[in-house]
């Protein structure tokens, strides 16, 4: 009995009144089993901030349009990029900034300041009448929603370390399927005059504001969860100069001596030389400049008329197109993929479905020569395939950056890997819509003539990324017995 009581203050951590940190970990350590309530919080997070990146692809070209600023129909794709592109600029600026603040002042100011930024920016932007108009508001909605870094941050904060691949592949389902149900809303609710005269009537502010409703709808839910923000729990420790006690008990719980001779990363290293996150985080880059100039592409090009090598579908038929593709992600992340990442592992995983990629993305041309059902079913099944296999390369890439930093660093280093995916991604719309524009006026080229073309060079950086993802360049840390999965 005395034996007990003398091993007993050892064998747990060390709690501060007052600390918020304390809190969720006291949480974690009393209830072992995964909590749900934190998984939809999670939910909500990422789809809040999710859905308003690319749900503006399907009405893009027709809003570019209604602002008289192109000269020719090839060109509405150049000039929708620099729209596109406004998003991940602003974004890009910004994210360690972001980050740092998350790590000093705590994830929740930060999340909730994004969230209420999406209700702000996102309805200006449905009210655009101008081209600088929609590329200030989209600057200024990406600059400003420093949402993306610390979330990841917060979802392996808020779980014990057995269930942090749940938590943070929930981070990139949520996010993976509000960057597909985004697009369809923007597809489905855009031109409601058209869609749904009996509702929307025409020379009424609908008719005025054509773009509004699917932008009305996404900062709607936003400011929902704005709310309920008010409620989740901070999981940053504000005992900043006691943090070796937490840190020494988390290392007697897993096995190891005090001290933190077995911590995922030195204290105060700096990131930049930490080459397991930098090269992950750089393999990251290039698959989010691939997924999003595919976004744009795919969206213009479904659009497009039939003479320059497009679908001629309507903004329906892309958002029936990309809600096929999220349901069927839903199914994947909950069913399948925890399975096959047990049996592959991230990385392997990962390779082999970027290796899947490229014959399915230069697929789509020949796709694009059927028509009616037959289309519209192959166009469907090519992007349900392109999106699992997407997601499935973004988990594992998520997965090596979350696990070799501690907590008072993801912060700043989900912000570097924000910084650097935003600027990669800030490339990725105004090059998908001018190299769409370029292949459109070489329709007839007798080598890779229009979409062949921009699929190629997709695949050029699919590619790129493949072999990235391969010794020497990707490396994962060495596991050791205090990140050893569970």
């Amino acid at each position: 009995m005395e034996e007990d009581k003398i091993r007993e203050p050892l064998l747990k951590k060390k709690y501060y009144d007052n600390c918020p940190g304390c809190k969720v970990d006291q949480a974690k350590e009393q209830n072992q089993n995964l909590s749900i309530l934190n998984l939809a919080i999670i939910w909500m997070l990422v789809l809040s901030a999710s859905l308003p990146i690319s749900s503006l692809f399907p009405f893009l070209y027709f809003m570019v349009r209604d602002f008289n600023i192109a000269k020719t129909e090839a060109d509405i794709s150049s000039y929708a990029g620099y729209v596109g592109s406004a998003f991940m600029l602003g974004r890009g600026l910004t994210s360690v900034l972001w980050g740092i603040i998350s790590d000093r002042y705590g994830r929740k100011p930060v999340l909730v300041i994004g969230i209420i930024t999406i209700v702000i920016f996102n309805t200006l932007f449905g009210l655009s009448t101008s081209l600088w108009m929609a590329i200030v508001t989209r600057f200024l909605l990406g600059s400003l929603c420093g949402v993306f870094g610390p979330v990841k941050a917060y979802a392996s904060e808020l779980f014990r370390e057995e269930h942090q691949a749940i938590g943070l592949s929930t981070v990139s389902a949520a996010w993976g399927i509000g960057l597909i149900i985004g697009p369809a809303l923007g597809g489905y609710l855009a031109q409601p005059t058209e869609k749904y005269p009996h509702l929307f009537l025409k020379g009424s502010f609908w008719d005025k504001f054509p773009y509004f409703l699917p932008c009305f709808i996404i900062s709607g839910l936003a400011l929902v969860a704005a709310i309920v923000c008010i409620w989740i729990p901070e999981t940053l420790h504000n005992h900043n100069g006691n943090r070796k006690s937490i840190d020494d008990a988390e290392a007697l719980e897993n096995g190891n001596s005090g001290g933190g001779k077995d911590s995922k990363i030195q204290k105060n290293e700096n990131l930049l030389r930490n080459w397991p996150l930098m090269s992950a985080i750089l393999v990251y880059s290039v698959f989010a400049l691939h997924d999003v100039a595919y976004q744009e592409v795919f969206s213009l090009w479904a659009v497009s008329p039939r003479r320059l090598g497009g679908l001629t579908f309507t903004t329906d038929d892309v958002g029936n197109v990309l809600s096929i593709s999220g349901f069927a992600l839903i199914i994947y992340q909950i069913t399948l993929y925890p399975y096959v990442e047990k049996a592959f592992g991230p990385i392997n995983l990962a390779r082999i479905s970027g290796l899947l990629s490229i014959p399915l993305l230069q697929s789509y041309p020949f796709i694009a020569m059927l028509s009616g059902l037959t289309l519209f079913i192959l166009i469907s099944i090519a992007s349900v395939l392109n999106s699992l296999l997407s997601i499935t390369i973004i988990t594992g890439l998520f997965l090596i950056q979350n696990r070799v930093v501690e907590q008072h660093q993801r912060g700043e280093a989900n912000g570097i890997a924000m910084t650097s995916m935003s600027l990669f991604k800030a490339i990725g719309p105004a090059t998908g819509g001018a190299i769409l524009t370029w292949s459109q006026k070489r329709i007839h080229a007798s080598f890779l003539p229009g979409a062949e073309r921009v699929f190629f060079i997709l695949n050029l950086v699919e590619a790129l990324g493949l072999l990235m993802m391969f010794t020497p360049f990707l490396r994962e840390k060495k596991k050791t017995p205090s990140n050893q999965e569970h």
